[in-house]
């Protein structure tokens, strides 16, 4: 009787589960999409104390760039994590890596292995216009999985050469995926706003092929 107990209610949370979680995929053009998953890490999953973690734990560090005549720091702070040789801040993040192999990787044709951070430490940080064109993704297709956490921010989106832009609020605990040509068709930026916002972590898996270590990796 308990066995039978135990496996209505497993079928149950799993019609649950299915009726909250929505997946939109959008086709942008020139073999480019976005994928999106609202909600994905929840609060009951570790979400909030993975967020308190990461902003405490973490070795954090300010990129440098140089604008005009003076080299200065770009508005973020980052972090990068090689899962092949190296331990992760947290338990958590090695859970998250094996959920999005298990849906991503037979399309991607290889795994997650490493870890970008950003921290968006108020509404004053962001990043500029950009696309990870670096390894695979300057001349194949490739994804990028993004998971929020903290503060809502706008991931904006537009076609290389110009053309309408893409305004995603991206709240906590969403998923974003990049894929297909969009590093090498499309750009990417975390814009400036004037609202009071908190911090914000966004932890970007990527495969092997299109990242590259401390300094010159270009995170979202």
């Amino acid at each position: 009787m308990s066995d039978k107990l135990s496996s209505g209610a497993t079928q149950i949370a799993g019609v649950q589960g299915s009726l909250f979680e929505h997946t939109q995929r959008r086709q942008l053009g020139d073999g480019a999409f976005t994928e999106v998953r609202a909600g994905w890490l929840a609060d009951d999953q570790g979400s909030r104390e993975l967020l308190d973690a990461l902003l405490s734990t973490v070795p954090w560090w300010a990129e440098r760039r140089q604008m005009y005549d003076r080299v200065v720091d770009v508005p973020r702070l980052v972090s990068f994590h090689d899962l092949t040789v190296e331990d992760l801040p947290h338990p958590l993040l090695a859970r998250l890596r094996r959920r999005l192999n298990d849906i991503y990787a037979g399309e991607l044709g290889e795994p997650f292995t490493t870890i970008g951070l950003c921290y968006y430490r108020d509404g004053s940080d962001s990043v500029a216009w950009h696309g990870d064109t670096i390894g695979r993704s300057s001349t194949e297709d490739t994804m990028v999985a993004i998971i929020s956490l903290g503060a809502t921010r706008t991931f904006a989106m537009r076609p290389r050469g110009g053309g309408r832009s893409l305004q995603l609020p991206q709240a906590h605990g969403d998923l974003l995926v990049m894929g297909g040509s969009c590093q090498r068709t499309w750009e990417h930026a975390v814009p400036k706003t004037a609202q009071r916002k908190g911090p914000r972590v966004s932890i970007q898996f990527r495969p092997a092929t299109c990242a590259r270590r401390c300094g010159s990796w270009p995170p979202p």
